[in-house]
């Protein structure tokens, strides 16, 4: 009994002929000596935490990863304003913008550039029998709002120009690099039909629904975009070119709001039956990806899944230490029974606790990071780092918040009971 007479204890460790003593304070002593002497349980302990930690980073991960495939092209626009037709509903699929109204929305005070993007689905052939990788095709106006930033090798020059800009994404599940060549089979009037371009640069990531990105000048999008018939070749004419959305840049950003209602208002007030019946819907980008289909409904999902994983966590840890105190009840007592302050006992616990946990958390966090290097490109998973470390700070919260229960048992524990001498 005498080793815990004292408020701090002597801790000796031999090290050859020597021996390091530390003075250590009763509650660091109890919880260090008690986590010494049962590793095995309580390292299943902090392993629990660890697959716990695990799951709610993956789940994170996977939850900025389908969020960002959906909304990264968009939020990536050199744009202040998109613009759709007003029978939409904001969703670019539905959407009609004809190179008439990019015109008309040209000439409206306070825009400084007006850009616009059509889309499609091809697919680039790979040399060597490997699989085709399926991608968005865009065609863009160059240089103006809408095509992506160039990060390697340069922009698209010419309207007509057989070249491309692909993401990076795409060049990661390609390996191409900017002056390569590559080939886009599309499907017009039923039939399979190969394009090949120029790989003029390479861009940030910018994905669109989920997909790695092409860009393309907005009439060789035309050319090769898929199509029900070949009317260049059948009837020799050219189908009006027609885009998805178009990109507003204004001359005063902060103005957005303001600037998005009048550009609604020229335009209704310019309809004409000859030019367009259609008006548009003009909103932020925020309000624009957000409108993308099934994005808010996947987002939530997910952030009640980390929830109720959070969740989880809490009552297993709790439940591990409540049990843990259950069966130490006794010698709870004896230290009462000898006059330790019940303060000391319950900060023993809680750093035993916090210690456990956090070696679990820490554990969970390196096995994610580890499992991260071989994960495929292909699956969309992505780290934020402010939402890794907001999720590290509540799982360190968790354990203590769990066993905080453990520790009311603690304090309760009557010596005369714990010790089976009450009456």
């Amino acid at each position: 009994m005498s080793a815990i007479e004292s408020p701090s204890r002597v801790f000796r460790r031999s090290i050859g002929s020597e021996r390091i003593v530390l003075n250590l304070p009763l509650p660091l002593h109890l919880a260090y000596k008690e986590v010494w002497r049962n590793k095995g349980r309580f390292f299943l302990i902090a392993v629990v935490v660890a697959l716990i930690t695990l799951l709610v980073l993956f789940t994170a991960g996977l939850s900025e990863g389908l969020g960002l495939g959906n909304r990264e092209y968009i939020a990536n626009l050199d744009a202040d304003l998109l613009v759709y037709s007003d029978k939409s509903e904001l969703l670019i699929p539905g959407s009609r913008i004809s190179e008439a109204r990019v015109r008309d929305l040209r000439q409206i005070d306070g825009v400084q550039s007006v850009g616009a993007i059509a889309w499609s689905n091809v697919a680039i052939i790979l040399p060597n029998g490997r699989d085709p990788v399926k991608v968005a095709l865009g065609g863009v106006l160059a240089g103006q709002p809408g095509e992506p930033h160039v990060v390697d090798g340069h922009g698209l020059d010419f309207k007509r120009g057989m070249e491309a800009v692909i993401d990076r994404s795409t060049a990661v599940r390609t390996g191409l690099k900017a002056g390569d060549k590559l080939v886009v089979r599309s499907l017009v009037a039923s039939k399979e039909k190969l394009y090949e371009l120029t790989v003029a640069g390479i861009a940030g990531s910018n994905q669109y629904s989920l997909q790695p990105t092409v860009f393309v000048p907005h009439l060789t999008y035309e050319k090769i975009r898929p199509r029900a018939s070949d009317l260049p070749s059948a009837e020799g004419m050219t189908p009006p070119v027609s885009f998805n959305v178009a990109m507003i840049q204004l001359n005063n950003p902060a103005d957005r709001v303001a600037m998005a209602a009048r550009i609604e208002r020229v335009i209704a007030d310019s309809r004409s039956i000859l030019r367009e019946n259609d008006g548009v819907l003009v909103v932020e980008k925020q309000k624009a990806w957000e409108s993308t289909p099934g994005y808010s409904a996947q987002q939530s999902t997910l952030g009640l899944q980390r929830a109720f994983t959070l969740l989880i966590g809490l009552l297993v840890v709790g439940s591990f230490f409540r049990i843990q105190a259950a069966q130490k009840i006794a010698q709870v007592g004896v230290l009462k029974a000898i006059g330790t302050a019940s303060w000391k006992i319950g900060g023993a616990a809680l750093i035993q606790i916090f210690f456990v946990n956090a070696f679990g958390v820490l554990l969970g966090a390196g096995l994610t990071f580890l499992l991260t290097l071989g994960i495929p490109p292909v699956v969309p998973i992505r780290f934020d780092g402010n939402d890794v470390v907001t999720t590290i700070v509540l799982l360190l919260v968790i354990g203590p918040l769990g066993g905080v229960v453990a520790v009311r048992a603690l304090l309760q524990a009557e010596p005369l009971k714990a010790l089976g001498l009450a009456s």
